[in-house]
């Protein structure tokens, strides 16, 4: 008996998908609930789960191809037996091992490491060495291809070198480039950006914040807190804190432009701006003001590791109030982050630094970090802008104003 193998049912704001990669190729051994193949959107990779155990006979659709909900992608043959591999459609890679072999000893990769295979062309020893706890991500397998003896690396791509007139032939070996297709996921991204630059009158404004009591207050109770939650007690949690405390005092930072019309959210959905292999993903905390601190940490805990291992639901992407975006993980001392529409307004954060300050009169080194407010200028004017963020910054230089609420 053949069962057909359909592109899901997308979700209501999404028209249509990219066949990303096969994970079984024609002639496999499939098992039940086995995913076959990735399917991308603008903001989640979506796995096509296999409804029974088989073999897969005939690919339909190639990597690359714009699906909708419904269409045919592939065919299983109910209990057959496997046969010998077809070629992989319109795949360059190495060809497959027996399925129930490949099946058991095969790691696995997600969409982003996939690519990073086929694109270094990684044997196979390099992809298993990489793999761990049989998942292997895009960064395992950077670090694999650096150490791996410079014989098994693939050449670069080369290209006749450029000679200018009057200028000798470099001895040097060839240069090389290579182009790779933006993912839907950073086309989306980039959309967005462009769309808000063009549509909203963004502002910064700077300032400030002296985190020695926040970071009293987590050396004293962190462990106690971790013993008592099941999470770490991170600094995220009293920022969308600060932040609400904020978004209360001055709605129309938590507010929207929808035509002529401002739209006041009496609620407070903000979104945590998350890094992962795909490209920037902002998560939403719903109802965040509803949350103490331990149902902040573990939220955003939840939505990162889910947002790097590709399981996160479109669901957990949209909407929000209000964002938040931390790029001091990385470094970055300073930073004007652009608002995620239709949003009016995102806060930055950055790197936590000890700098000379006068408190007192006298100079002493404090744990400092700027903080950025980038904003919507049609509705929020700079005063609006500055009072909110000096709102943030007394609340995280005196945590228990969080608490009462002043």
């Amino acid at each position: 008996m053949s069962v057909e193998i359909r592109v899901p049912q997308l979700p209501e704001s999404v028209a249509d998908a990219t066949l990303v990669a096969w994970r079984r190729q024609s002639g496999e051994t499939v098992s039940r609930d086995e995913n076959l193949a990735d399917l991308e959107t603008d903001k989640v990779v979506l796995e096509v789960p296999a409804p029974v155990a088989g073999v897969l006979q005939s690919i339909r659709i190639a990597p690359g191809t714009t699906v909708k909900s419904g269409e045919l992608l592939a065919v299983i043959e109910v209990g057959a037996a496997a046969a010998t591999p077809a070629p992989p459609i319109a795949s360059a890679a190495a060809p497959a091992a027996s399925a129930a072999s490949s099946a058991a000893s095969e790691p696995k990769l997600g969409p982003a490491a996939q690519r990073v295979a086929e694109e270094l062309g990684l044997p196979k020893a390099t992809i298993a060495a990489a793999a761990r706890g049989g998942r292997v991500s895009k960064s395992d397998l950077v670090s694999a291809a650096s150490a791996a003896p410079a014989a098994a690396k693939p050449a670069p791509l080369a290209r006749a070198p450029v000679i200018a007139p009057g200028m000798p032939a470099a001895g040097g070996g060839a240069r090389g480039e290579r182009r790779v297709p933006m993912t839907r996921l950073r086309q989306k991204i980039a959309e967005r950006l462009v769309q808000a630059q063009s549509t909203q009158a963004l502002l910064t404004t700077f300032n400030e914040v002296d985190l020695t009591h926040v970071n009293e207050l987590r050396g004293r109770y962190k462990d106690a807190f971790e013993k008592q939650h099941g999470v770490k007690l991170g600094f995220m949690s009293f920022f969308v804190k600060a932040s609400i405390e904020g978004l209360r005092k001055y709605p129309l930072v938590n507010a929207a432009v929808e035509g002529n019309e401002i739209v006041y959210h009496e609620y407070f959905d903000i979104g945590v701006a998350v890094s992962t292999e795909r490209g920037l993903m902002v998560p939403v905390l719903r109802d965040a003001d509803a949350l103490d601190f331990a149902g902040v940490e573990r939220g955003i805990a939840s939505f990162a590791q889910r947002a790097r291992d590709g399981s996160i639901a479109l669901d957990d992407l949209t909407g929000g109030t209000f964002s938040i975006t931390n790029g001091g993980v990385f470094g970055s001392l300073l930073s004007t982050p652009i608002v995620n529409a239709p949003q009016s307004a995102i806060l930055g954060m950055h790197k936590t630094q000890q700098r000379a300050m006068v408190i007192d009169g006298e100079v002493v080194a404090r744990p400092m970090m700027y903080l950025a407010l980038s904003y919507d200028h049609r509705i929020i004017d700079g005063k609006e802008a500055v009072q909110f963020l000096v709102t943030v910054k007394d609340c995280l230089e005196d945590p228990g104003r969080i608490l009462l609420g002043v």
